[in-house]
């Protein structure tokens, strides 16, 4: 994966915890958050939860992502994270959606340490193919749809879903 910056680390026992508006505008964030993003309170509420997006992450995995919340169902996700120097740090991320007489009000974010070994030798390398494709087509939206179509090949060779699949990994972090 390009990163530009060292990757950051925080303690096993630290949650980083957010939570937004429908749109994905932060109205939460607490001090864990603030400290390994090395942004203040005053600097994220209000933004776009997208302020600390890693330009190596693969479109694919938030499409994915989205769509699971869109429909009101919660998701597991390795993301790494950009802090607001262009350094990176890897997270395992719990996202529910927040619902009040059935319609979704926010989401909230709660995420953890994953596994070194599992970022490094099952996470990275399926990124890395999936923003390879992404970035080898002129379409931004045609990059998109190779990149999920050979994210839903390589669940399909496995024999599970998604959700299954971050599971898996997730019951070693």
């Amino acid at each position: 994966m390009n990163f530009i910056g060292k990757e950051v680390f925080f303690d096993r026992d630290d949650l980083i915890v957010s939570k937004t508006d429908p749109t994905g505008r932060i109205i939460y964030a607490n001090h864990t958050f603030l400290e390994v993003a090395d942004y203040t309170e005053e600097e994220v509420i209000g933004k776009q939860h997208n302020i600390i997006r890693c330009p190596a992450m693969p479109r694919a995995i938030f499409e994915r992502f989205w769509n699971t919340l869109k429909a009101g169902e919660e998701i597991f996700a390795y993301v790494v994270n950009s802090t607001k120097n262009g350094d990176h740090y890897w997270v395992i991320a719990h996202v529910t959606p927040s619902v009040v007489n059935g319609t979704i009000v926010g989401f909230h974010s709660t995420r953890r340490v994953p596994s070194t070994h599992n970022i490094r030798n099952v996470i990275m390398p399926l990124y890395d193919d999936l923003k390879r494709i992404e970035d080898s087509t002129a379409s931004k939206r045609v990059g998109l749809e190779k990149s999920l179509e050979a994210l839903d090949d390589k669940l399909t060779e496995m024999g599970v879903t998604y959700a299954e699949f971050v599971a898996a990994l997730a019951k070693d972090d």
